[in-house]
């Protein structure tokens, strides 16, 4: 239990990452100083790629995962959804524990998967007996729930799509919204229903959450807590990338969030509800998955938790829970052939790099991966005067050369490595040799996806004609 009051506290220190310095670094006792080559294999453990046909809207994505805490907090799920052309993926960053994070991960795809789809073809399907798993087909997944646990969770998604299969069809944004809320639901019942420390578990640990939901053109994108999702747009009038949030994180920096909070408890609680930056002095997103100690009755806690876990699960000043939700903000984007490419992450990112800057990024090395491809001539009769341009662009262009083939990596090595010079290795080396009881005062889980999309493709669907241009500026 002690996990409890540890997570809370290390927020503070870390909030401020970004202004520690590599000195502030070397004062920890001398580290091992690793070699580049140990740097990548601890990089790269964790990439993985996906590429999608060539006449889909999403040409590949890229992902990974470098973990601060053991085990590892953060999880990642993507997945193409069935009976549809369409894709779905998330980051759920979990606390005080990995249990919901990881739960959550796998089980809201499956909610959302069925709940976006048509009605009729739902009652088609629930005739032949689908199951959680019918609906969508996941590409980065090793691991299943034990098969203890595996039979409740399958009985809670029947119950839910037998409801959903009853009622009128919504629009995806609030089917987005409703899943959210009923799998939260569905956590906090299989826990007192069982009284079993493993669901219970679950639902004592938490999960915020950033997912992703694509059909056609339709882009919707759902958070609940403070990951982030930034799209990155192409100005074919300027060639410079520009960044487009598509959330908005809930913490104290967002006052319409404090605001609402503040606005659902008495007054006499306005200097107790949000203290020290904090929900209730403790939790650091004011939204999330799980965290039943923030929304269960105290006499709940009393009965079913404290015999459990002990007093100190209970927070201070608490007198009129709910104090938490796992209701997401949608928003809704449709794509143009001047989006390129969608960033999701963890919070362990956004500690280190700003969304201008990550866009900026992963924009170079879209240009520096192209040095990297077979030269392609353009269509029809090309001069000699063109080809020479082509090849001379290629031989600037072996300077950029990247690192790192995969986005995600890319941007981490940044996070850990930036400085005004370029990329430090003994930066690196030090964030990644950290002791376990220390790491976490200096960077958290960081996990990223890059979604990359077909402009071609987006082009033809619109109807537009897609403007070519020079490459894009390094950022």
């Amino acid at each position: 239990m002690l996990k409890f009051v540890v997570h809370d506290a290390v927020g503070y220190v870390r909030s401020n990452v970004r202004e520690f310095s590599l000195n502030a670094l070397r004062l920890l006792p001398q580290l091992p100083q690793l070699s580049p080559y140990d740097v990548n294999i601890t990089l790269k453990e964790h990439e993985f790629v996906y590429n999608f046909p060539l006449d889909g809207v999403i040409r590949s994505y890229e992902t990974n995962q470098l973990g601060s805490n053991s085990p590892c907090e953060d999880s990642r799920t993507e997945a193409s959804l069935m009976y549809r052309n369409g894709f779905i993926c998330g980051i759920f960053d979990g606390h005080a524990g990995a249990a919901c994070g990881q739960v959550v991960s796998k089980r809201l795809l499956r909610y959302i998967s069925a709940a976006t789809l048509p009605r009729q073809v739902l009652r088609e399907q629930m005739k032949q007996n689908c199951t959680s798993q019918s609906f969508l087909k996941c590409h980065n997944d090793k691991v299943d729930f034990v098969s203890e646990i595996r039979p409740m969770y399958e009985q809670s998604f029947q119950r839910y799509i037998k409801r959903l299969s009853s009622e009128p069809p919504r629009d995806v944004a609030k089917e987005l919204e409703q899943a959210f809320v009923q799998l939260d639901t569905d956590l906090s019942e299989e826990a007192l229903s069982t009284n079993d420390v493993r669901t219970m578990g679950v639902a004592l640990s938490g999960a915020v959450a950033c997912l992703v939901h694509l059909e056609g053109l339709q882009l919707h994108v759902a958070s609940t807590g403070d990951c982030g999702a930034v799209l990155g747009v192409l100005d074919p009038e300027t060639n410079q990338w520009h960044p487009k949030k598509l959330n908005i994180e809930h913490n104290v920096e967002n006052m319409q969030e404090v605001s609402r909070i503040l606005g659902e408890h008495p007054r006499e609680e306005r200097e107790t509800v949000i203290r020290n930056g904090r929900l209730l002095s403790q939790l650091a997103p004011l939204r999330a998955f799980g965290d039943f100690r923030y929304k269960w009755p105290l006499e709940t806690l009393q009965e079913k938790v404290v015999p459990m876990f002990g007093e100190q699960v209970l927070p201070p000043n608490y007198y009129t829970p709910p104090y938490l939700t796992a209701r997401p903000d949608v928003q809704q984007h449709e794509l143009s052939s001047n989006d390129k490419f969608l960033v999701i992450a963890s919070d362990g990112l956004w500690d280190f790099l700003t969304p201008s800057e990550v866009v900026s990024l992963v924009g170079e090395h879209i240009n520096s991966k192209k040095i990297l491809e077979p030269m392609r001539l353009p269509p029809g009769d090309v001069k000699l005067q063109q080809i020479s341009e082509q090849l001379a662009e290629r031989k600037a262009g072996l300077t950029r050369k990247p690192i790192d083939q995969n986005a995600a990596t890319h941007l981490i090595r940044h996070a850990l490595g930036a400085t005004d010079y370029g990329i430090e290795h003994s930066k690196i080396s030090y964030y990644l040799s950290l002791p376990q009881d220390v790491v976490r005062l200096y960077r958290d889980d960081i996990t990223i996806t890059v979604i990359f999309f077909n402009s071609e493709h987006i082009a033809k669907l619109k109807g537009e004609s897609l403007t070519t241009t020079k490459q894009p500026p390094a950022a």
